[in-house]
């Protein structure tokens, strides 16, 4: 028998894979009664099942880069961190009813960005993960592009025409996402949502090009593209 102080250690893979099951196995799943039970286990449970592992594994990948890149980060400390075990509960429920990839990596660096030390404060952590659940990607992505359309542009390699003139930041939007240009009352209600959260402001009208190209999210909306963005020491 071996002896007790030659056991193997657990290494830091299995203290990120038993922080995340730990977390997310507390998640109830509902019950169905008879035959409906049945059919919800044939037309579901694989698929979530499949979404369930997939998920913890990039959290717990996730935690494990952390770890080697963050000094002073400790993943066992994450146990007892009730702000972080609320915040992968929250984004948890929300990544299993999701299949948008876009959605899932915001989810999941919401909850990477969470176990940093000086994250946001709780209320603030909730309503963003509030928001990803209730935005669509189309919302996401034009956030993003609106909070640096230059930056936007090159990180996309799609450079904005030098000979523009005066113009509207539909122009910009139509530019970067063609598929959008006949898709006017979408765009619209995007920008009315856009304002009603607080994450941007963007005006209607003529104006010039560098006023085209100028930053249109609010300090709320870039807190928000910061909490679902990479967290910095992955980059």
């Amino acid at each position: 028998m071996m002896e007790l102080d030659k056991q193997p250690k657990p290494d830091i893979r299995d203290y990120a894979h038993a922080i995340v099951k730990g977390t997310i196995s507390s998640i109830p799943i509902p019950f169905v009664p008879g035959i409906a039970a049945e059919i919800f286990s044939i037309l579901f449970t694989p698929s979530l099942l499949k979404r369930q592992d997939e998920w913890m594994s990039s959290i717990a990948q996730g935690l494990i880069q952390l770890q080697e890149k963050v000094e002073g980060f400790n993943l066992e400390d994450l146990s007892s961190n009730e702000s972080f075990v609320t915040v992968t509960l929250q984004a948890t429920q929300h990544a299993l009813r999701n299949h948008q990839m876009e959605k899932l990596e915001a989810l999941r660096n919401a909850v990477l960005n969470s176990a940093l030390p000086n994250t946001l404060e709780d209320d603030i952590q909730l309503i963003f993960l509030g928001l990803v659940d209730t935005l669509t990607t189309w919302h996401l992505r034009i956030l993003k592009l609106f909070d640096d359309p230059t930056m936007w542009a090159k990180e996309n390699q799609r450079p904005f025409p030098k000979n523009w003139g005066m113009g509207g930041v539909s122009q910009v939007v139509n530019h970067a996402y063609p598929e959008l240009e006949r898709k006017g009352e979408l765009f619209q209600q995007i920008v009315r949502d856009l304002s009603t959260y607080g994450l941007a402001q963007i005006p209607s009208g003529m104006m010039t090009v560098s006023g085209m190209l100028s930053s249109r999210t609010s300090n709320f909306g870039k807190q928000f593209l910061h909490f679902i963005s990479t967290p910095k020491p992955l980059e």
